[in-house]
């Protein structure tokens, strides 16, 4: 017996595979792992920042998925299921690496301005993949932008401007509401506008 997704879920490239491999098809997980493989260890480079933690965490998630997607109910989209389960997996790798910074600073140190007006779009620069940025040097600084933010506000970064996730899917990932997610985004971005004015009034 099948079964129906959420009705408010719109089935995606996943549904079909996925009941396949809960209806006992297992040797079409690889195709699983193929499609998500490179999202999950660009995600963990970004995250983790190691490439040993990066390839635990893709491993270990893959490892739960495989171990509970017969739990899945379809009631969110699996991409977002499986963002869920690689943040938890990531976070606790974070947390017994040695890269783990001592102190998380907090960017009210940086931004003090909490009640500006948050932007709606994606900045021009989240939209250009950092691996096809013609300017190694800029690329080098997005990253680096990145890795500096503190871990709950490059969560809400990587996912949200990255990855490509909605707000509303960010929160639904991250157990947050759609305003705390908000927040967060609209900090870090500044937070990285910050970085990159430093790196072009540098240039000029």
């Amino acid at each position: 017996m099948s079964i129906s997704p959420n009705p408010k879920i719109r089935p995606d490239d996943d549904f079909e595979l996925i009941q396949a491999i809960n209806a006992g098809q297992s040797e079409l997980f690889p195709e699983l792992v193929r499609r998500y493989e490179r999202k999950l260890y660009n995600f963990g480079m970004r995250m983790c920042r190691d490439v040993q933690d990066t390839e635990d965490m893709v491993q270990d998630t893959f490892i739960n998925v495989f171990k509970y997607l017969k739990d899945f109910r379809y009631e969110t989209k699996f991409k977002n299921w499986l963002y869920r389960i690689a943040t938890s997996t990531c976070l606790k790798k974070r947390r017994k690496s040695k890269y783990a910074p001592e102190r998380e600073l907090s960017l009210d140190e940086f931004i003090p301005d909490e009640n500006a007006e948050m932007p709606v779009q994606v900045p021009g620069w989240a939209s250009i993949p950092l691996d096809q940025l013609l300017n190694e040097e800029l690329s080098a600084v997005i990253k680096e932008g990145v890795a500096s933010l503190p871990e709950k506000y490059r969560l809400v970064l990587v996912l949200r401007d990255m990855e490509g996730l909605s707000t509303a899917e960010t929160a639904q990932v991250l157990g947050l509401t759609t305003e705390n997610i908000k927040v967060r985004l609209h900090r870090a971005r500044l937070f990285l506008r910050e970085k990159l004015k430093t790196y072009y009034d540098h240039g000029t």
